[in-house]
């Protein structure tokens, strides 16, 4: 069983427009409404594909009780947990050719009981737990040293600790050495302190996330494709989507199959090649659908038996490997020198 907690669900509304003009009146299509949030996503993609996981969220208000019939509707197991206030709802306005924008509220504010209550139901949940995933954004007044806590306390479950955040959250997730995690480019780079302009940089900087005390990282570089550093080595895969429709939760589908396959007993290699895979698909469904079985398409992904580390990123995740940092980790020197 896989569990995945999502401090921050969401109540995602999808609507897709020809162009989208600032200052104009749009005319869209009709809306998509989908329970979302990192954690949530990996959970329904898990459910799509018949891999037994549990959802741990906390929800609020009119848009709370939504998200729950929704993920009842859909299957999904989950165990909710009560707060005060609501569920933030978010917009995406997905353009042709799979540029999308996205409009985000900044969540529920969580109290220190509500924190507490959520660590009570994960603990006891995973008790038979193969994998805890903890992904996504913290709700506002959630510390990063709250979270540093948090993740502690989910990782003396007993079960491997997977982690997909971002920003300071991220820094403070490496700190509880979690057996997996998931970081993209720009967040990568963050964390090493430095533009990662080939993909030898990005091996360089997930070998020092590694040396920290981290089990595996799985670096999503979006077009590019994808690396898996581990204690097996180094796998590098590409994927291809003709025309992608929307990328948004495409990097959840793709956390989903690496850990699917993983769960399954599948090598390091077969795992990271179901991610692409299942990334990919995502990326060819409105708003944050999540790809079943049936939406897979093995030619989309392929691993390199030979990858050329010299070899330069180009296009968007060139964009993103230089990306200014903001903090500074415990990693290796030569990683966190903050170049501006």
């Amino acid at each position: 069983m896989i569990v995945t907690v999502t401090l921050n669900p969401s109540l995602d509304r999808t609507v897709e427009v020809g162009r989208l003009d600032r200052g104009d009146v749009v005319r869209t299509g009709a809306p998509l409404l989908e329970p979302a949030g990192k954690g949530v996503n990996v959970a329904r993609a898990l459910t799509a594909h018949g891999v037994h996981s549990v959802a741990v969220l906390p929800v609020g208000g009119r848009e709370g009780a939504e998200l729950s019939a929704l993920l009842d509707a859909a299957g999904v197991s989950a165990r909710y947990v009560p707060v005060s206030g609501r569920t933030r709802s978010n917009l995406t306005v997905a353009e042709p050719g799979g540029t999308v924008t996205k409009l985000n509220e900044p969540g529920l504010a969580l109290s220190h009981d509500d924190l507490t209550a959520i660590t009570a139901v994960v603990r006891a949940t995973a008790e038979d737990a193969t994998w805890v995933v903890v992904s996504g954004s913290l709700p506002p007044e959630i510390s990063t040293a709250t979270f540093a806590r948090f993740v502690d306390d989910v990782r003396r479950t007993g079960a491997k600790l997977a982690v997909d955040t971002s920003g300071d959250a991220l820094s403070a997730a490496v700190e509880a050495r979690p057996d997996l995690l998931k970081p993209n480019l720009a967040e990568l780079a963050e964390l090493a302190g430095r533009s990662l302009d080939t993909l030898g940089d990005v091996v360089a900087a997930a070998e020092a996330v590694r040396a920290s005390g981290v089990g595996t990282v799985l670096v999503s570089l979006g077009a590019e494709g994808a690396v898996l550093v581990g204690p097996d080595g180094v796998v590098v895969g590409t994927s291809h989507v003709a025309v992608p429709r929307s990328t948004v939760g495409a990097g959840d589908s793709f956390l989903a199959g690496y850990l699917a396959t993983e769960t399954a007993g599948g090598a390091p290699r077969d795992a990271l090649l179901a991610a692409l895979t299942w990334g990919a698909a995502a990326t060819r469904l409105p708003g944050t659908t999540v790809p079943a079985p049936s939406d897979l398409d093995a030619s989309e992904a392929s691993l390199l038996a030979q990858p050329d580390l010299t070899s330069p990123l180009v296009g968007d995740a060139a964009a993103a490997s230089s990306i200014p940092t903001r903090r500074t980790t415990s990693l290796p020197t030569t990683l966190t020198e903050t170049h501006h």
